[in-house]
C-alpha cells in the first residue's frame, strides 16, 4: 500500500555525488548539506544517508528503534531532529560518533528511560529536548558527556518522580532547565545554587510540597505554580519574591489552604517548634549479641528530621551493626557492651530541636557452671569488654566466654569457652568490624577446627588467631554457635559472647637503625663507584688491547751488516 508523501519546505543542501535516500528532499541550493524526510512515513532511518549532511530532520516518521550504525561516520551532523516518532528505543551509542552534534531533539516519543550508554559521545551537545515522552527514570551517567556544554535541557511532560540532581548540578553551563508536569516530590537543598549561569527554571504542574531557596537576586526566573506548597516560614523567600499575577499558591495548612501565596502576609507563614511525643527501646534490656530497636515520634512544622546521638555522645551513622530507618527508628542488629547507657533522639526543624533520652541495657552474657560434663544452667558473668592485652581475668567472677589474647597490630587470637550445652554445633561464626570501618567481617570455624585449649571451668574450649587486622584500632567482636537438634534441622544460630579490643599501633623505629634517606644515599654512591670501576676496567682492557695489536703489526727492524777491520782482516 502506498504512503501519503507530505511535501515540505526544505533548508540545505546536499552535496551532488550523493544519492538523495528515497522519500527524502535533498535541495542544492544551500552552502550546508541538509537533509529534510519529515512526514515521509519511514520506518526506521534510511541506510542511504549522506554522511557528510550537517542538518537532518526525521520528524513526524514511524521509527521506532535507533540503531548503533544508523548515524555512524556522522561526524560532521550538526542539528538532529528525531521528534514524534513513537521511538522506544535507543541502542547504546546510538550517536556515539556525532561528535560535532548540538542540538537533538527527541520530544514527543516514548522512551520510558534513559541509561549512560545511550547518549554517549555526545561532547558537543548543547540542547537536549526530551519533553512529551514517558521518562521515569534517568540514570547519573546519562548525561555525563555533555555535562560541560550543555545549555538548554527540556524534560517536561515526562514520569519523572525524582532526578539525579548531583548530575545535574554539575551542569555549569546550563541556562534554562524545563521540569514542568513531572511527578518530582523534591528538590534538594543546593542543587539549583550550584548552577552559577542558570537564567531560567521551570518547575510547574510536579508535586513539590517544599522549595529550596534559590540564588538572587538576581535570580533565575522560577515557575513553580501548579504545586501543592505547604505555606510555612520554609517560603518566606519566595513570598518576597511574589508579585501579583504569579500562580504559586497554598494546599496547606488548612487555614491557607486554596490561597495564591502572593497575598499570603508574611506572619502567618509560620513554623512550629518539634515536640517528641514519645521514645523508647524494644526491648528495654537484652543480652549482648542480640538485636535492639529504638523508635522515636516526633511532630513539628515542617516535619521534623530525626537523628540519634550513643551512650557516648557521638553521632550514630548507618553502617553494618547500627541502621537509622526512614522513620527516624534506630536498629542495633549486634548490641554490645558499648551500647549500654542512653541514647538520644534529636528532632530539629527550621523553628528549632528537642531531645529525649532512651535507656538500653545490654547485659553479659552468662558464664555456664556445672559439673564436670560441663552441664548445668550459667549464671551473670563478668563483662566481655578486654583491654588490648586481653589477659584481663576475674577469678571471683569465673572465666570470660570470649577473650581476644596475643595482640600484635596485626593479628589477634580469639577464645570461647566450651559449649557442650548445646547438641549438634556445627561451626562458630566470629562477626567483627573495627571504629574506622563499621562494615562487618564474618569468618566461620568449623566445629572440630581451631586450636583447642583447657579452660578452667573444665572441658576444651577453641581459640582461632584473625590475622590481616589493622594496628592501632579498637574492635567489637562477637562469637556465635551455629548449632541443630537433629540431622534434617535447620542450623539455630546462639550467641556465645562478644569482646571490645585494640590493636597495638606501629613500632617506633630503633634509634640505632640507620635512616631510610642515609641508606639510599650510601646505596647510590656504592652502585656508583662500581660502575665508574667498571668503566675504568673496561677502558684499561681496550688500552692494552690496543697497544698488543699495534705491536704485532708493526714490521721487523732491518739488520745492517757490519764490517770491522782488525789487523787488516775482516
Amino acid at each position: 500500500m502506498a504512503k501519503l508523501l507530505v511535501p515540505l519546505v526544505m533548508l540545505g543542501a546536499v552535496a551532488g555525488s550523493h544519492r538523495c535516500p528515497p522519500r527524502c528532499l535533498c535541495p542544492a541550493a544551500a552552502p550546508n548539506p541538509t537533509l529534510l524526510c519529515a512526514r515521509t512515513g519511514l520506518l526506521a532511518v534510511p541506510p542511504t544517508l549522506d554522511r557528510a549532511a550537517v542538518e537532518l530532520r526525521l520528524a513526524d516518521n514511524f521509527i521506532g528503534a535507533v540503531g548503533r550504525s544508523d548515524f555512524a561516520n556522522m561526524s560532521s551532523l550538526v542539528h538532529l531532529t528525531l521528534s514524534r516518532n513513537g521511538l522506544r528505543r535507543l541502542a547504546p551509542g546510538a550517536f556515539a560518533d556525532l561528535r560535532a552534534l548540538r542540538a537533538l531533539h527527541l520530544d514527543g516519543n516514548r522512551l520510558p528511560a534513559l541509561s549512560g550508554a545511550q547518549l554517549r559521545g555526545l561532547a558537543s551537545l548543547r540542547h537536549l529536548i526530551l519533553a512529551n515522552n514517558q521518562l521515569a527514570a534517568i540514570e547519573p551517567a546519562a548525561f555525563a558527556a555533555f555535562a560541560a556544554t550543555v545549555e538548554d535541557l527540556d524534560l517536561s511532560h515526562n514520569n519523572l518522580p525524582a532526578l539525579p540532581w548531583e548530575a545535574v548540578a554539575g551542569m555549569a553551563s546550563l541556562a534554562t532547565l524545563t521540569l514542568d508536569h513531572n511527578l518530582l516530590e523534591r528538590v534538594p537543598a543546593g542543587a539549583v545554587a550550584r548552577l552559577p549561569r542558570l537564567a531560567r527554571l521551570d518547575l510547574t504542574a510536579n508535586r513539590l510540597r517544599a522549595l529550596p531557596p534559590v540564588p538572587g537576586p538576581p535570580g533565575p526566573s522560577l515557575a513553580a505554580g501548579g504545586n501543592p506548597l505547604h505555606c510555612n516560614c520554609e517560603l518566606l523567600w519566595l513570598r518576597r519574591l511574589a508579585r501579583p499575577g504569579r500562580l504559586e499558591s497554598c494546599a496547606s495548612p488548612p487555614p491557607l489552604a486554596g490561597r495564591l501565596l502572593w497575598a499570603v502576609p508574611e506572619e502567618e507563614l509560620a513554623c512550629r517548634a518539634p515536640a517528641i511525643a514519645g521514645a523508647a527501646a524494644d526491648p528495654a534490656a537484652v543480652l549482648e549479641g542480640q538485636p535492639l530497636r529504638l523508635g522515636c515520634a516526633a511532630a513539628g512544622d515542617p516535619p521534623p528530621a530525626l537523628h540519634w546521638l550513643g551512650p557516648d555522645g557521638r553521632l550514630v551513622q548507618n553502617g553494618s551493626r547500627r541502621a537509622v530507618g526512614a522513620d527516624g527508628s534506630l536498629e542495633l542488629r549486634v548490641a554490645t557492651l558499648g551500647d549500654h547507657g542512653a541514647f538520644t533522639c534529636v528532632a530539629s526543624n527550621a523553628a528549632g530541636e528537642a531531645a529525649a533520652r532512651v535507656q538500653v541495657a545490654v547485659l553479659p552474657l552468662p558464664v555456664p557452671r556445672g559439673d564436670g560434663d560441663g552441664e548445668g544452667e550459667a549464671g551473670p558473668g563478668p563483662s566481655d569488654m578486654a583491654r588490648a592485652g586481653g589477659n584481663e581475668s576475674r577469678a571471683a567472677a569465673g572465666e570470660r566466654r570470649v577473650v581476644a589474647a596475643e595482640l600484635t597490630g596485626s593479628s589477634a587470637r580469639i577464645r570461647w569457652l566450651p559449649q557442650r550445652h548445646l547438641p549438634g554445633i556445627r561451626m562458630f561464626q566470629i562477626q567483627y568490624n573495627s571504629s574506622l570501618d563499621d562494615s562487618l567481617v564474618y569468618r566461620w570455624v568449623p566445629a572440630g577446627a581451631g586450636a583447642a585449649f583447657w579452660g578452667v571451668l573444665g572441658g576444651a574450649g577453641r581459640s582461632f588467631v584473625l590475622r590481616d587486622l589493622a594496628a592501632g584500632r579498637h574492635y567489637d567482636l562477637c562469637v556465635s554457635a551455629l548449632y541443630a537438634e537433629g540431622a534434617a534441622a535447620l542450623p539455630t544460630p546462639r550467641a556465645l559472647g562478644c569482646v571490645r579490643f585494640a590493636t597495638p599501633g606501629e613500632a617506633p623505629a630503633c634509634a640505632a637503625l640507620p635512616r631510610p634517606h642515609f641508606l639510599g644515599g650510601t646505596v647510590i654512591i656504592v652502585i656508583g663507584a662500581a660502575i665508574a670501576a667498571s668503566v675504568l676496567v673496561f677502558i684499561l682492557i681496550l688500552t692494552a688491547r690496543y697497544k698488543a695489536a699495534a705491536a704485532a703489526r708493526r714490521p721487523p727492524a732491518a739488520v745492517a751488516s757490519v764490517c770491522s777491520q782488525t789487523n787488516g782482516t775482516h
